[in-house]
């Protein structure tokens, strides 16, 4: 160590000068670590998506989005329930055995569904990825067979699903529409991308 005295202002100026960098470095790593964080589209995108279906009546479909994926939610009638026993016969996989990580154990029954009246599935045809229209009215139409019970029919290919979103046999899709987890919140209230397993 030096014996000559300390220059009080140099001893400023290097405190100073050390804050000055030491704030200047935060101030760049901030915006730097930030990018390490996931974005709030990104978070929204895989959070799950609470719905109210109190307003939903019979014979009706609204669709949500969960992970960038269309997922339908739809309230049957009394006949479209009935009509599901009769079906299976004509389908490839009507108890979702092919696939069940696609199922949730509590959907691998006739309806697919935990409340019979209510589906909750993805919106995803199992071929390509193209998206189902809504064919609900049954009898003959274009496209579809003339015993048709209402489903849906996926216009690239010509894939159709019954109204549990199985899929009917020798078809271009191998495998019925997702069942994405889900739970109820309340009688009108789902979860969509949660449930109690989860």
């Amino acid at each position: 160590m030096s014996n000559q005295p300390v220059d009080p202002s140099r001893r400023t100026w290097v405190t100073m000068a050390c804050a000055a960098g030491g704030v200047g470095g935060v101030a760049t790593a901030i915006p730097f670590v930030s990018t390490f964080q996931p974005s709030e589209r990104a978070r929204a995108a895989g959070a799950p998506v609470e719905v109210d279906i109190s307003a939903l009546k019979p014979g009706e479909m609204v669709t949500v989005e969960w992970r960038g994926k269309p997922v339908w939610i739809m309230r049957r009638t009394e006949e479209q329930l009935a009509a599901l026993a009769k079906l299976d016969g004509q389908l490839a996989d009507p108890q979702s055995e092919l696939k069940p990580e696609e199922t949730p154990e509590y959907a691998r029954n006739t309806h697919r569904s935990i409340k019979p009246e209510v589906l909750v599935t993805v919106g995803i045809c199992t071929h390509l990825g193209c998206s189902p229209t809504a064919k609900f009215q049954s009898g003959p139409q274009p496209s579809l067979p003339d015993d048709w019970q209402g489903g849906f029919l996926c216009p690239c290919h010509g894939s159709t699903f019954d109204l549990a979103g199985r899929v009917f046999k020798n078809k271009p899709a191998p495998t019925n529409l997702e069942v994405p987890p889900h739970m109820y919140l309340s009688d009108t209230k789902l979860l969509i991308g949660e449930d109690k397993k989860a």
